[in-house]
């Protein structure tokens, strides 16, 4: 019999979601061993008390009252002893709509089978995962070797020996990144701590997730992310040669949108920073290897994110403006090429360092 799992559950004001992923996570453990630690920041008790009145056959530990932040929870349930002896660790993203315990099961048999972490492939709408798909992805693949299509997923299991890794590596962190891990940040350092201690594999899901959209907290997203994504990957070398022969396949489901809403999308990004200043000399994703050699020579994580927040931002708006009126496969193509076309710039920028 395989030895007992657990599950952290990170949540802030998710009462609407909570019942299902809890009994959801709690089948695919189907173990009454196993444990599953809710590490909740809500502002009302409504999201506990749904947790607390989900019937289960594992046990369940609540933690309330936690330091906001997905991260902060994350490491507080991760250093409970119930955690930190499973053999295999389930982190769910609570705000899933549509929870399935096959997905979670997978995960947890694929750190079974010896990878040190797995983490969920959803195909995502064509509009989203904006981070994902031009930067979060490419960077990862073209640092590392590792091409993780979802690296930022939210549904992940984790080994024993991982998880310890990155609790150990966050409390050496200094503290602007400290704050980061806390936040958004702790999806990439989960993946990026795994990756130097063993084997990272992703799960494929057929559908894509339904979540809550991600867009308005893109400018949270992206300062607490981005600086994790440029520390983390500094300190591989890039390998000499792409991954893959064949291009790196992106699953952006295609879905239609209504005017309104791509013009509202497009009117906040323009509001959120000014076009930068000599992006014709760089065009995407030039600006990202800029950003990472930057942190190579020595600038600060969060201060290289953020002279790349608005070339980012550019880019989601051309993406978003020319989108509307490609195909799928134009789309797969456009992130395909400029994800090659990183890993092409990052290999002299590594040779200079």
């Amino acid at each position: 019999m395989p030895k007992p799992a657990a599950a952290i559950l990170p949540s802030r004001n998710e009462a609407a979601t909570i019942a299902a992923v809890t009994a959801a996570v709690d089948t695919a453990l189907d173990d009454a061993r196993s444990v599953i630690v809710h590490a909740d920041s809500s502002d009302a008790p409504g999201t506990a008390a749904h947790f607390a009145a989900t019937p289960t056959r594992a046990v369940k530990v609540a933690r309330t009252g936690l330091e906001r932040g997905k991260g902060a929870q994350i490491l507080a349930a991760a250093r409970r002893p119930e955690i930190a002896t499973a053999e295999v660790v389930l982190i769910a993203d609570t705000d899933t709509r549509n929870p399935d315990p096959a997905v979670y099961r997978a995960l947890l048999d694929r750190v079974r089978d010896g990878a040190a972490l797995a983490i969920a492939d959803y195909p995502r709408h064509w509009d989203e995962a904006n981070l994902t798909n031009h930067l979060a992805r490419p960077l990862i693949a073209a640092a590392t070797g590792h091409d993780v299509p979802q690296p930022l997923a939210g549904d992940l299991a984790v080994s024993r020996e991982a998880l310890a890794a990155a609790v150990r590596a966050a409390a050496a962190l200094p503290g602007a990144l400290a704050s980061c891990t806390n936040g958004y940040g702790i999806d990439a350092f989960l993946l990026l701590t795994a990756a130097a201690i063993g084997p990272v594999t992703s799960e494929q899901i057929s559908e894509p997730k339904q979540h809550a959209g991600s867009f308005p907290h893109l400018p949270a997203i992206f300062h607490q992310a981005v600086p994790v994504l440029l520390h983390l990957t500094a300190a591989w070398s890039p390998p000499p040669t792409p991954p893959a022969n064949e291009p790196a396949i992106f699953r952006a489901a295609d879905r239609a949108l209504a005017p309104g809403s791509l013009r509202a999308m497009l009117t906040t990004l323009e509001g959120l920073a000014p076009l930068p200043d000599g992006y014709d000399d760089g065009p995407w994703p030039l600006p990202v290897a800029d950003a990472w050699r930057a942190v190579n020579s020595g600038t600060p994580a969060v201060d290289a994110a953020h002279r790349l927040w608005p070339h980012y931002l550019h880019r989601v708006r051309d993406w978003l403006a020319s989108g509307q009126h490609a195909t799928t496969r134009q789309r797969a193509q456009n992130l395909a090429a400029a994800h090659a076309r990183l890993h092409t710039v990052l290999i002299p920028a590594a040779g200079a360092l």
